[in-house]
């Protein structure tokens, strides 16, 4: 493939911050700009903003001739099989939107989309080479998600929803009111967000999870206690997902994969609940890809729909 005929921006959106990556038809990663946003102003406005971030993008760094093709965005919400965003929490707005036809009509151009942490998955899926073939990828950060590579492939279930544990029931944790409308579910009790919140209301200022590290990293007794718990829920919830589905690696990304207080909260759990035969050959470890595995995945998915032969006309024009 001749990468001068065009690139492709990948997008990994989060609540209040996005990422953006400008890749060539090759796959190659050209440049990234990270972005402060808001999710709830909406999918009109935020995709409008996109499309200009990334004219911007192909002004400063694509190299002559290298016109802007399609758009890959990972969205921090549930997508369906249908590409319907449904009930994501914290999006108002965004319930029951096709996305990528939203963004193709305002762009003009292709979009491909999926739940940013499939795409997380499949980001470090790549990172990682042909090697490992089965992963779960647990993105951990304001809120909790997860992806799964099954036999070498994103896994998205029969309706899309494979790999959602965020409102999985926390045995024995605190009934915390979750989106959702139930008490103590994983994402309500253990994600970053829940954790700045229970620092709050032990009076300890933090802004967010980044603030919740730093406490941690300089011996924060509440914030260490607070990540390591989470990890140990978490951990709690993925032992059951290990014994199922027995990969062969566990990853652990996102802000609080950084926390050695939660990763050793996560492995502690894991090793208590699962069995050797399941453990021995299992490899925990934090993100190779890191904060790059939801564009890389994102350029991935829109690089495929490119190159399917409904769109490979309008590629090679």
């Amino acid at each position: 493939m001749d990468p001068t005929t065009g690139v492709v921006c990948a997008v990994d959106l989060g609540s209040h911050h996005a990422t953006f990556g400008l890749v060539d038809l090759s796959g190659r990663l050209i440049a990234v700009r990270n972005e402060n946003m808001d999710i709830g102003d909406g999918p009109q406005r935020i995709l409008t903003w996109i499309t200009a971030v990334a004219d911007e993008l192909v002004t400063e760094h694509a190299e002559e001739g290298q016109r802007l093709r399609g758009f890959g965005l990972g969205l921090p919400g549930p997508v369906d099989s249908a590409g319907l965003m449904v009930s994501p929490s914290r999006m108002p707005g965004w319930n029951g939107v096709d996305v990528a036809a939203m963004m193709t009509r305002i762009s003009g151009l292709p979009a491909a989309i999926d739940n940013d942490a499939n795409l997380m998955a499949l980001g470090e899926y790549d990172a990682l080479g042909d090697a490992v073939q089965h992963v779960v990828f647990v993105k951990a950060g304001s809120s909790i998600g997860c992806g799964v590579i099954a036999s070498g492939e994103l896994y998205h279930g029969h309706h899309g929803m494979a790999g959602d544990i965020s409102h999985v029931t926390v045995p024995g944790a605190p009934p915390v009111l979750c989106s959702c409308g139930r008490t103590g579910c994983l994402d309500a009790v253990a994600g970053g967000a829940a954790i700045v919140q229970a620092l709050r209301d032990a009076g300890v200022a933090v802004a967010d999870t980044g603030d919740v590290l730093a406490l941690a990293r300089d011996a924060h007794p509440l914030a260490t206690q607070m990540l390591r718990e989470a990890g140990t829920r978490v951990g709690g919830v993925l032992a059951t997902i290990m014994n199922f589905f027995n990969p062969q690696r566990l990853v652990l990304g996102g802000i609080l994969g950084e926390a050695e207080a939660f990763v050793a909260g996560v492995r502690s759990r894991i090793y208590f609940e699962c069995l050797p035969m399941i453990t021995d050959t299992l490899d925990i470890s934090v993100s190779v890809a890191k904060d790059r595995a939801g564009i890389l995945g994102a350029a991935r998915v829109v690089l495929d729909e490119l190159f399917d032969a409904r769109q490979i006309n309008r590629v090679v024009r």
